[in-house]
């Protein structure tokens, strides 16, 4: 965990910290908190850098300002990415974070990569519903009311699975802020994006729970009416927190390449190849590669680009490091020795320990001989692999 003021709040977040991955952000409900993502961010371990905060006065975050309102948050989203240095990010977010990510839409539409918005609306529940908690929120707290506000987010087939989930909500609920949890609440009923989200361009995720009464179908189902392109997919049992219902089926969501099928079916254009291969083997080595290409292999370099960067290393059945892992094997069992010192300062890139060079290594050693292998563990040490031993 680490901490962050934004200028307007002081936020506590993690970041997963895999900066060769494309950039993930991701915006809890109201009344909880940034472990909500934890199943979703372990499945997708290797193939996303997960970013997650705490919105103000809840979990480990400072109080609200007097001047919360949700394009605050979503400003709170880009100055946190922009003191992480990335430039462009994917998105992700439920309930009040789902109206964070309808703000993103408007203020920073260039930064989004893919926005995925589950269990929100344009508009959620009416102004009045929501001053009303908001005054009883400061009348008698949070811990108070946790038991008619918590049951409220789950499926009844959740709950029956999950017996002290309720009880265990209900505890992280009444430890949040109580007038930060009013201010936005406020904030909710000042939201309206009825007719405000028709120019961001980009396909939309919407992602809703059948068994929620939170924000029902319907409201996702309005939402979808307001972007020029959105798709909306209903998870069956799920009320309204899928980050913790159904992370599985989220993941899989969230995996799925809106460009292509499957493998080798539709093809990955060379912008996303580009992308893909800047993020393995870094700019200036692919600037170096681009600068250098002349008539007679500029089109061998857009064929491996689509196909050897976009279509296998931008597939997400593997993750980048067992790719890497594999690549090296390969390279190493072959003798090829040129691409085979790339791929080992590339794997120092991505994380890759040194035992799990070593054993890769050993891989080789039995399946295409010690000759290759030894050749290749020599070639590491000259990479800047291994230490003296003492």
């Amino acid at each position: 965990m680490a901490f962050l003021h934004t200028g307007t709040h002081l936020i506590a977040y993690h970041d997963s910290g895999e900066r060769y991955l494309p950039a993930l952000v991701m915006a809890h409900p109201l009344g909880m908190d940034r472990s909500v993502w934890d199943s979703v961010c372990d499945q997708l371990h290797g193939h996303y850098r997960c970013i997650r905060w705490d919105l103000p006065g809840h979990g480990s975050s400072g109080a609200a300002s007097s001047e919360v309102s949700i394009d605050a948050l979503a400003k709170d989203a880009l100055h946190l990415v922009d003191t992480l240095d990335i430039e462009r990010f994917y998105f992700i977010g439920t309930s009040i974070g789902g109206m964070i990510g309808q703000s993103l839409c408007q203020i920073a539409p260039e930064r989004l990569e893919q926005v995925w918005l589950t269990n929100t609306g344009a508009v959620i529940g009416t102004a009045e519903a929501w001053a009303e908690r908001a005054a009883k929120v400061r009348d008698i707290g949070l811990g108070q009311m946790a038991e008619t506000i918590v049951p409220r987010w789950f499926s009844p087939s959740y709950v029956e699975q999950h017996p002290d989930a309720l009880s265990g909500w209900q505890v992280q609920l009444s430890r949040n802020d109580d007038e930060s949890y009013a201010k936005l609440c406020e904030a909710i009923a000042q939201m309206d994006n009825r007719g405000k989200l028709a120019n961001y361009s980009d396909t939309v995720t919407l992602i809703a729970g059948a068994d929620d009464v939170s924000t029902p179908v319907a409201a996702l189902e309005g939402l979808k009416e307001q972007f020029a392109e959105a798709s909306l997919s209903v998870l069956d049992a799920v009320g309204h927190v899928p980050s913790l219902e159904a992370p599985k089926r989220l993941v899989a969501h969230i995996q799925a390449d809106s460009a292509r099928v499957t493998l080798g079916q539709t093809g990955v254009r060379y912008e996303q190849g580009l992308v893909q291969r800047k993020r393995i083997l870094g700019d200036a080595h692919v600037a170096k590669a681009s600068s250098n290409a002349t008539t007679l292999d500029s089109p061998f370099q857009q064929f491996i680009t689509r196909t050897a960067w976009g279509e296998l290393w931008g597939d997400t059945s593997l993750t980048v490091q067992q790719r890497s892992m594999i690549t090296t094997a390969i390279l190493a069992a072959l003798g090829r020795d040129g691409e085979l010192e790339l791929h080992l300062r590339t794997a120092q890139r991505l994380g890759i320990q040194e035992k799990q060079l070593q054993q890769v290594l050993m891989h080789v050693a039995i399946y295409a001989g010690v000759p290759a292998a030894n050749h290749a563990f020599a070639l590491a040490k000259n990479n800047g692999w291994g230490n003296p031993v003492s």
